[in-house]
């Protein structure tokens, strides 16, 4: 069957990094035999940001539908395995709670396991909720096994994800890719080209070559070379809700042990990270440069690294928020020139995954076609927003004092959150929306760690007599913690998984 001569053949992705090799990737990999083109252009003059280094469940997900061996992973991008992320000081300060991967306890008489935690809680129980969670009492003994068993076994709860060196990552896609057929270019771009309906149809480098397309994939950063510079998407400023603005990056050797959790811990006018890796630790500090100075931010980085920092601090800045369009006419901003919210809880890189789920879903055959554009970006901002709604919560619900901590405990917040908040202090419910990444363990985590308590619960939970609910919840926290107890370590499942050749 011939093709109508607007039918979309050659995909160009501008930009590299870990969006653009990423998505080179995907597309080269759906469209393998279906005669398109998949060219990215990018310069080994421009740095990449490569501070995205923590990821959530979904990513197993991606290198699954791309066939990507885990052990091959593993090794390529020296990842480590990741069971959530611990938050230090978010409450106030000398508090710890762990946001786990994977559900608390287990689901009773057809209602959510923290409506009878709650009951417990009531009657006079003290066993904070983390007690029956499998991420974190596996992770706090530096354990870590694959999910597995049946409904019955505590492992079948249990949800995990990885931290990697996003600079590898790349490297590694970018293998992958080429293998695949995708053609890479290097160059500089200092010129985009326009068809005459508006439609990007070319970018012109530095040594004068054109580099012409069907359809574009915008992987340029912050600058949003095509989708903002060309195309005026626009951009929606989300800094009055999340006032971090600043971050300054570096890693250091590694001196902790080698931990299956992100750490989160609250400081000054921000919060900073750890993300452990096999051959280094990844730090940085996220902060509002209108309470902190870049140098204030980067002395008190430096002095509470664990071990001798490996490369000069990078100091980043950004706008947090969202492009109001990431699709526009025959362009799709992905990673960083689609928005950005800062990586509290490990959401940059799905982003970029998600944004790629769902313009392969979404892939059009010409580019006129306004329908797709507009259910694309319609998810795109429910994703974003959801995101944003988590983000805010970590920052509304605290006991820190401080000039910064003040601004965000008493800021106005979304009429969205606002309900939901008020919601679960009602009812202790936590509504999960459809396109919501995070489910209600993570909702509850977040709301519980850091102070909430709600004054209500589900009245199916008072079916059960105050004993036998105690005998369950006892019998629950036994068998996590004994099956805890008995997971290899870290250290060694990690060394093992990676000696496991390719079936």
């Amino acid at each position: 069957m011939s093709q109508s001569p607007s039918d979309i053949q050659n995909i160009v992705i501008v930009g590299g990094g870990t969006a653009g090799w990423m998505a080179a990737a995907a597309l080269a990999h759906t469209f393998e035999g279906a005669g398109k083109s998949v060219t990215l252009v990018e310069s080994e003059a421009i740095g990449i940001i490569g501070v995205g280094e923590a990821t959530i469940p979904e990513i197993l997900k991606f290198n699954a539908r791309l066939g990507i061996d885990e052990a091959d992973f593993l090794r390529e991008t020296k990842a480590t395995f990741k069971l959530g992320i611990e938050f230090d000081g978010w409450r106030r300060d000398g508090e710890r709670y762990f946001h786990p991967f994977g559900a608390f306890g287990v689901d009773m008489e057809g209602i959510a396991f923290h409506h009878f935690w709650l009951k417990a809680c009531a009657e006079g129980q003290v066993e904070p909720l983390e007690t029956y969670s499998m991420a974190w009492q596996a992770a706090r003994r530096g354990r870590f096994a694959h999910p597995q068993g049946g409904p019955q076994s505590p492992l079948s709860s249990l949800g995990y994800a990885y931290h990697f060196d996003a600079a590898l990552y790349a490297g590694f896609l970018r293998r992958f890719a080429e293998g695949l057929g995708v053609v890479r270019r290097e160059g500089r771009i200092v010129a985009v080209q326009q068809a005459e309906n508006g439609d990007v149809s070319g970018v012109t480098l530095e040594d004068g070559g054109v580099v012409s397309g069907d359809f574009f994939i915008d992987c340029t950063g912050f600058i949003g070379l095509l989708i903002e510079k060309t195309l005026n998407a626009g951009y929606d400023d989300w800094s009055a809700w999340l006032p971090c603005d600043s971050a300054v990056a570096v890693p250091c050797e590694r001196v902790e042990p080698l931990s299956p959790y992100t750490r989160s811990t609250a400081r000054e006018a921000g919060w900073q990270w750890r993300i452990p890796l096999q051959h280094r630790v990844g730090n940085g500090y996220v902060y509002a440069s209108s309470h902190l100075s870049h140098q204030e931010a980067e002395d008190a980085l430096m002095s509470r690294l664990e071990g001798p920092a490996l490369a000069p601090p990078r100091r980043l800045r950004f706008v947090t928020g969202r492009r109001r369009q990431c699709w526009k006419r025959n362009c799709v901003a992905v990673g960083l020139s689609s928005g950005f919210l800062e990586p509290l809880e490990s959401t940059s890189i799905h982003l970029i995954q998600s944004a790629i789920t769902k313009l392969i879903a979404l892939f059009p055959a010409r580019t006129t076609d306004e329908a797709l554009r507009r259910e694309f970006n319609a998810l795109m901002e429910e994703e974003f927003t959801t995101v944003r709604d988590f983000l805010i919560l970590h920052y509304k619900v605290t006991q820190r004092d401080g000039p910064f901590w003040d601004q965000v405990r008493t800021m106005p917040i979304p009429d969205r959150l606002a309900e939901k908040i008020a919601l679960f202090e009602e009812t202790g419910r936590v509504i999960r929306r459809d396109h919501d990444i995070f489910g209600e363990s993570s909702w509850l985590a977040v709301a519980v760690g850091q102070g909430l308590a709600p004054r209500g619960r589900h009245p199916v939970s008072d079916v059960i007599g105050r004993d036998a609910n105690l005998g369950r919840l006892a019998a629950i926290k036994d068998s996590i913690w004994r099956t805890a107890d008995a997971l290899p370590s870290h250290t060694d499942m990690l060394a093992a998984t990676m000696d496991r050749r390719a079936s």
